[in-house]
């Protein structure tokens, strides 16, 4: 009896030694980012080949991460027991916290060259637009995403674009202090970029367009182009066709695609038989505007007050009708 004693005593023991190590081993805690920053604080700090893992301590502190834990992103870190780490990780997941931007940018062309056409180095992923240890809000102006300096963030990878933007109106307009004027997000969106040359861009760029230039728009819904846009087909001009997209300039710039001498070439790019006498045709009729087109004005008017007059006529002709036929008994039964 007494050796079943100390045989069931011992068991007892050592489950609980075992229990108390497992839970040991559960419970390891994580490294912090004091414990990161001990080697990633040092400016000097480098990769093998040369590149640099130097995190600034306050930079990442005033950061919109700055108080994420750093195993949070580099979760292969999390169960770490010996420094330093292997110094190929894993992938941050940025979608693991913002799911809703990562599924908007899978479907993007920026997702589609790193994922399928294979340009891994050149295509951007999050950081190349957020940064990495110094993510900034969209109101922070010190922010590779704040409004004014999106087009140095775009630029960074395309270079010719951001070249044609600063020669614009846009850009323009912006150093004149009109922040409103639009920005690469405004016409190409944020996540969702897609390629400028698909059907779905070129019929949703008119629209884009009108968020700005209402009046603009509506006027050129009026023409045969318009109104073939609007039904779904794409080989007639809509407004970049015309106007250029990136480097747009205003009609009485000698260099504008529209200015006067030179609207017979850019007419041509679709009518190869255009000329001085086909380009007199009015893109962008406004029946309202007297300035722009006096006779259309006039024309305007007649056709609002001959509608009138014949509404106007027959609907008081049908009503003394109606008057002279009750009189004379036909609204008795």
């Amino acid at each position: 009896m007494t050796r079943r004693l100390g045989l069931s005593l011992a068991m007892f023991l050592l489950l609980g030694f075992a229990a108390t190590a497992g839970a040991q081993t559960q419970t390891v805690k994580p490294p912090g980012n004091d414990d990161c920053l001990a080697c990633h604080g040092d400016a000097d700090v480098k990769r093998e080949n040369g590149t640099s893992v130097a995190v600034d301590e306050k930079v990442f502190a005033g950061s919109m991460h700055g108080p994420v834990a750093c195993v949070d992103c580099h979760k292969d870190l999390a169960a770490l027991q010996e420094f330093p780490h292997p110094e190929k990780l894993a992938k941050v997941a940025c979608a693991t916290c913002h799911d809703e931007e990562g599924v908007k940018y899978h479907d993007s062309i920026h997702s589609w060259a790193k994922e399928k056409a294979g340009l891994t180095a050149a295509a951007p992923a999050c950081a190349d637009c957020h940064g990495t240890h110094d993510i900034r809000g969209t109101d922070d102006k010190a922010g590779r995403v704040f409004r004014a300096n999106i087009p140095a963030t775009c630029g960074s990878c395309h270079q010719g674009v951001l070249e044609h933007y600063g020669q614009g109106v846009h850009a323009t307009a912006r150093k004149a202090g009109n922040d409103a004027a639009p920005v690469c997000a405004d016409c190409h969106t944020a996540h969702t970029v897609q390629r400028a040359d698909n059907d779905k861009f070129r019929l949703e760029v008119t629209a884009e367009c009108g968020t700005c230039h209402s009046e603009v728009v509506e006027s050129f819904r009026r023409t045969f182009h318009g109104k073939v846009t609007e039904l779904g087909f794409v080989r007639v001009a809509a407004c970049a066709d015309c106007h250029g997209a990136h480097d747009i300039l205003p009609a009485s710039n000698p260099a504008s695609k529209v200015a006067k001498a030179n609207l017979v070439q850019t007419c041509s790019a679709c009518h190869a038989g255009a000329n001085e006498s086909f380009v007199k045709y009015d893109p962008h009729p406004n029946p309202h505007s007297y300035q722009r087109s006096p006779l259309m004005w006039w024309v305007n008017r007649f056709y609002t007050v001959l509608i009138a007059g014949c509404f106007g006529f027959f609907g008081l002709h049908s009503a003394l009708w109606f008057r002279r036929s009750w009189r004379n008994g036909g609204g008795r039964s």
